[in-house]
């Protein structure tokens, strides 16, 4: 059920009312309650299905960071074994199935993640992260069926939206991604048992594994369990929180530099600036609600301080102010940071040209030739300042000037060709 507008006398369950995070919770008072006579464990579970997180997982670390401030403790379930499976949530196809060895990979990336949020240890309330393959890889087939499969009713399972959207869809949903939801219902009781795990969060489109995982504790252990949802987060234009045309917002940084990640948050809208200060960042909500107050040109102080904030809970302070830095020199002073993204080149590698289309591709701007010809031809390519109409234009040490070439594709994105030997 939704929850309720009621006072919560728990720190935890207030942080997070007072913040936004809350959407659902199975039973509000109770958790309430529990959480405010004990320590309370509760987990999120994350996939191994790509090297980093990205900023759509944000929202679900910070939940887990406030059940530590709170005085509970966090665990992190990394899907080891559930990323053979594949989530069908939120999804109209099959995720690609990934080897052993590359979702190996990926977990090993994603970890170093939580670090910057959680404290890990031996303590009380110190975060542990586990692995469900663990447990989940020595599964016998036939007891399990037995001993499990009898609490699911398939009538049910087809009213959860990760199944019912697909099939609405007429979309394909293979039997394996159908047994999904039974396993992420089974780490919850297998959580539960080992760690005395009473409590699982994650986002609305997980309501469903999540009851299932309650209820199962309830049938097999008599388990009194939890569930708690933040909403899917999109912005006020409607598109999907963490999601742009150049892909995924992700929060490794070999993967997205801390000054393009600074930028996504500087360039949030105008009407989901204070939602996302209280949902991104640490700032006091007395603060919050003072820049709350700002209007006109004066917002875009509030997504500068949005933009620093949650950066350097991903990235730490120095790259944060880093970022703010350049983007300060760059929008404001109107020179050329050398802190901006760039790539390194040799001044051979112009000895014939450098296509522009291959060097908006190189910067990463774009991801093709075809998608540089578009930004080209849409009036949104430009070399050292000057817009660029021809895709033919092939770039030369001429254009270097103090060992750069500035690139910029629109008003808000620019990187930089270091040129050595220039």
């Amino acid at each position: 059920m939704t929850q309720d507008l009621t006072k919560f006398n728990s720190d935890f369950l207030s942080q997070l009312q007072a913040r936004g995070y809350i959407h659902q919770c199975s039973d509000s008072a109770a958790l309430d309650a529990l959480a405010s006579e004990s320590i309370i464990t509760g987990y999120t579970g994350y996939d191994c299905t790509a090297s980093s997180l990205h900023v759509g997982n944000l929202i679900s670390i910070l939940m887990l960071r406030k059940l530590q401030q709170a005085g509970g403790r966090p665990i992190i379930v990394l899907g080891g074994g559930t990323t053979r499976i594949g989530d069908p949530s939120g999804r109209d196809e099959s995720r690609q199935l990934l080897s052993p060895e590359k979702i190996e990979e990926n977990k090993a990336s994603i970890a170093k993640t939580f670090s910057r949020f959680l404290t890990f240890g031996n303590g009380p309330t110190d975060a542990i992260m586990v692995d469900n393959h663990e447990w989940l890889a020595d599964i016998n087939y036939i007891d399990f069926l037995r001993d499990y499969g009898r609490h699911f009713s398939i009538n049910r399972m087809l009213t959860f939206d990760s199944v019912r959207l697909r099939l609405e869809r007429e979309q394909p949903l293979s039997f394996i991604e159908f047994n999904y939801m039974i396993l992420q219902a089974y780490d919850f009781v297998e959580l539960n048992r080992r760690y005395d795990c009473r409590l699982q969060m994650g986002g609305s489109d997980q309501w469903g594994n999540i009851v299932n995982g309650i209820e199962l504790g309830r049938r097999t252990d008599q388990a009194n369990l939890f569930g708690l949802t933040t909403s899917l987060l999109t912005t006020s234009s409607g598109a999907k929180m963490g999601k742009t045309a150049q892909g995924a917002v992700w929060l490794n940084e070999d993967m997205l530099s801390p000054y393009d990640y600074w930028q996504f948050w500087r360039n949030t809208e105008d009407a989901d600036v204070m939602r996302f200060l209280r949902l991104f960042t640490e700032i006091e909500l007395e603060e919050v609600d003072r820049l709350a107050t700002l209007e006109g040109a004066e917002i875009n102080d509030a997504k500068i301080i949005l933009a620093t904030q949650a950066t350097a809970m991903v990235h730490g302070e120095e790259a944060a102010c880093l970022a703010e830095e350049t983007a300060r020199q760059t929008f404001t002073s109107g020179t050329i940071s050398t802190d901006l993204p760039s790539v390194d080149m040799s001044a051979a590698d112009f000895k014939n040209g450098l296509g522009l289309l291959e060097a908006f591709v190189k910067v990463g701007f774009a991801s093709s030739n075809g998608e540089a010809r578009r930004l080209v031809q849409g009036g949104g390519a430009r070399v050292n300042d000057v817009a660029q109409q021809d895709i033919q234009t092939k770039l030369q040490l001429s254009d270097v000037t103090d060992g750069i070439i500035k690139l910029s594709a629109g008003k808000k994105r620019h990187a930089l060709i270091k040129v050595s030997d220039a």
